[in-house]
Order: C-alpha cells, then sequence, then structure tokens
C-alpha cells in the first residue's frame, strides 16, 4: 500500500527526532566548508544535486552476501554507509562492512569502499567506488523514481594484488519505512547473479 505525501512527511518527522541531531565530526580548522551528512547543518546542498538528496545522510544495517560464506553459504554482515557533501557538486561515498554472526556480534572487517556520485542535469548518474580490496570501478545509470536508483558497471580496473571482480548492476532506494536498502548482481559466467543486499536504517542526518 502506498502512503500518503503527510504520512511520509509525519514518518521522516519522528525518525528526525533521534537522527536529526546527529553529524559526522569536524576538526574545525580547514578554510573550507567542512563535510556534513545532515541537511540541516553545513553548507548548502548544490542544486544540481536534489535528485540524490534522500541518500544524504549516515546509514546503518545488516546484510547478506548471497554464496559469500567460506562453503558457499550465505554470508551475514553489518554496514555503515555515510553519504556527504561539502556544498560541491558532487556526493561523498563511504561504506564499512563486517561479518556477523547469528546474534549479530562482530567477527571480522568485511568490505570497504570510498567513492562520488555526479548526476549531470539530463539525469545521467555516474557512481566511481575505490574498493579497497585493489579494485577502481566506474558505474553509470539513472534515477528509477525520486527515491529510486539504478547504476551499471561501465569500467573496471584492479591492481595486480586484487580479487577478480567482474561487473555488476546495483539497485538503490528509499523503502517505505524510511530505511536505505540496496541489491548489487554481478556477472557470474555472463550472467547476473545477486552478491549482496542490505536495509539500513538512518543513523544521522
Amino acid at each position: 500500500m502506498s502512503r500518503s505525501g503527510n504520512e511520509a512527511i509525519d514518518q521522516a518527522a519522528s525518525i528526525a527526532e533521534t537522527t536529526g541531531s546527529r553529524n559526522l565530526p569536524t576538526w574545525g580548522d580547514l578554510p573550507l566548508p567542512g563535510d556534513t551528512a545532515n541537511l540541516r547543518e553545513g553548507a548548502d546542498l548544490h542544486s544540481g544535486l536534489l535528485a540524490l538528496l534522500p541518500m544524504v545522510g549516515v546509514w546503518r544495517g545488516e546484510g547478506v552476501g548471497h554464496g559469500l560464506g567460506d562453503d558457499g553459504d550465505d554470508l551475514r554482515y553489518a554496514e555503515q554507509i555515510i553519504v556527504s557533501h561539502d556544498g560541491q557538486n558532487f556526493l561523498n561515498w563511504q561504506t564499512r562492512s563486517w561479518t556477523i554472526n547469528s546474534r549479530g556480534d562482530f567477527i571480522a572487517p568485511l568490505f570497504r569502499e570510498s567513492g562520488f556520485w555526479r548526476i549531470s542535469e539530463d539525469d545521467s548518474i555516474e557512481l566511481i567506488v575505490a574498493h579497497a580490496e585493489g579494485s577502481i570501478e566506474l558505474l553509470y545509470g539513472r534515477p528509477l523514481g525520486q527515491t529510486a536508483w539504478e547504476v551499471a558497471t561501465d569500467a573496471l580496473v584492479s591492481s595486480a594484488t586484487a580479487p577478480k571482480l567482474h561487473g555488476a548492476k546495483r539497485l538503490y532506494g528509499i523503502a517505505e519505512d524510511g530505511s536505505f536498502a540496496y541489491v548489487e548482481e554481478r556477472l557470474v559466467d555472463g550472467e547476473l547473479t545477486p552478491r549482496l543486499s542490505a536495509k539500513l536504517d538512518r543513523y544521522a542526518g
């Protein structure tokens, strides 16, 4: 069942009672605006990023790595995603994830990414991601609506020591309950296969 605009606004206001006072820590001694993950604080969001505005924030939750366990089983992980800006025409993208057990307890570090989102006047999205494992990936796509975005790999470069990685398609969206969810599929034997899926709640912003 779809929600009315008033229901969505009321829900966002309810969430903001907890998260609206939180933001990224800052050093405060640089001669330019600091990064902010809270649209109520810091530099104004660049007008060119309005189609990506709902992403801005700090998000925390859990996901599943499909077939990524030691025996080919599914792997449980937790994750923090930070989407921030400094008033320029791009979003900063940082992710950290770690494996967890059935109780949600930490086991070991997992994936880590850093990158940037851009969107052009014709709504073409560009996402460039550096994987800590040794790959750099360029993905292009478009918004699927006001709160959903899809991108797919256009170029992928890996270092000599990086694990073998193939192209991907990623779908991101804001769910009806206000959470940030995504699904990543990667090419396996020429076919897109589910690899990661997660649902994260807003922690700050």
